[in-house]
């Protein structure tokens, strides 16, 4: 999921700087990403590694984003405004 929310970032802040036309298909090509993040949030899965996360019990060096409430927050929120 690390990987997903990775791609996403880049994709949606490529949409918000690049021209209306080409904004338009990367947007609809991306719904079934942004709906499988989604899903990962609100989930019991995403809980869980939340969880272990704050327990000290994932690997110091494991990139963490996706754990991140503001930032998947962050993201389905930019996503939704440039879906207008």
């Amino acid at each position: 999921m690390e990987a997903l929310y990775d791609a996403l970032l880049h994709a949606v802040a490529e949409i918000e700087s690049g021209c209306a036309a080409e904004a338009a298909a990367r947007k609809a090509a991306l719904h079934p990403e942004i709906d499988r993040l989604a899903a990962y949030y609100s989930s019991e899965a995403w809980k869980a590694d939340f969880a272990a996360d704050e327990a000290g019990l994932l690997p110091a060096n494991l990139k963490r984003g996706v754990l991140s409430e503001d930032g998947v927050y962050g993201i389905l929120e930019r996503f939704g405004e440039i879906e207008g």
